[in-house]
């Protein structure tokens, strides 16, 4: 295992940790202001999505939520951001995450 998947697996997991789901919208929202090499599509959208935050958070399944937010943490690791992703996650209280049951 590469130290990069070793990071983001130990990532992932406190992430996951006590049913975490994904960081709550003001957070998630930060978190996507720090990604470097955001870009916009010719075909509008943003490259990676949007956090599913807003009207979409109503509009979203957990696991859609999850899946999402995990696409994030592997577009830092792929833009070597996993440590100041990491730093910014690891960071936040427990009331910041939203977890499963409560969205």
């Amino acid at each position: 295992m590469s130290d990069t998947s070793a990071a983001f697996d130990a990532l992932w997991g406190d992430c996951t940790a006590n049913k975490r789901l994904v960081p709550m919208p003001s957070q998630w929202s930060k978190l996507y202001g720090l990604l470097k090499n955001k870009r916009q599509r010719s075909s509008g959208g943003w490259e990676p999505p949007l956090p599913l935050i807003l009207a979409a958070w109503h509009h979203t399944m957990p696991i859609e939520k999850q899946l999402r937010f995990k696409e994030r943490l592997e577009w830092a690791r792929q833009n070597d951001q996993l440590e100041q992703v990491g730093a910014f996650l690891r960071a936040l209280p427990e009331d910041q995450w939203c977890h499963f049951g409560e969205a």
